[in-house]
């Protein structure tokens, strides 16, 4: 499997980020789905990767800019032909290894607290991931779950 930076110039990652934002919008009320799109993932704070293996999209993650000390994980998706199959703990690895890079203090994420996203948070919090409050523009307590790492 490599990790490479994207463009979001392939048809089959600009499939996967819909599937992304389709199963968010099925799965939170529409008020709440902070997944980006693929103009917000294009944005400058934004760098997105993608796995690959043989050809196959596995799976994207991307990390966005907050401040200096600080990331946010934003959009990381699985395949669903790629799932079990250790590639999300990858794609986390590598981002939690690009904010280091960065030398980011801390890197958080958002995500639901119902049960579609179970294993995402489940995965958070194997990799050392802790709940918190709220950070960046989020204010939402009633569906979100927030999670940080020191790094």
């Amino acid at each position: 499997m490599r990790i490479e930076v994207d463009d979001l110039s392939r048809a089959e990652v600009v499939a996967l980020v819909e599937l992304h934002l389709r199963e968010a919008f099925a799965s939170s009320p529409a008020c709440h789905v902070f997944a980006l799109d693929t103009t917000k993932l294009a944005d400058s704070a934004v760098m997105l990767w993608t796995a690959w293996e043989d050809g196959e999209l596995l799976a994207m993650g991307a990390l966005k800019h907050l401040d200096a000390e600080h990331g946010e994980i934003k959009s990381m998706r699985t395949a669903p032909g790629a799932l079990r199959r250790g590639v999300g703990r990858a794609m986390l690895d590598h981002l939690i290894g690009e904010a280091r890079a960065r030398n980011y203090r801390l890197l958080s994420l958002e995500t639901g607290n119902n049960e579609p996203f179970a294993p995402a948070r489940a995965l958070y919090q194997r990799a050392g991931f802790v709940e918190c409050e709220p950070f960046a523009d989020y204010t939402d307590v009633s569906f979100s779950r927030y999670f940080t790492l020191a790094l």
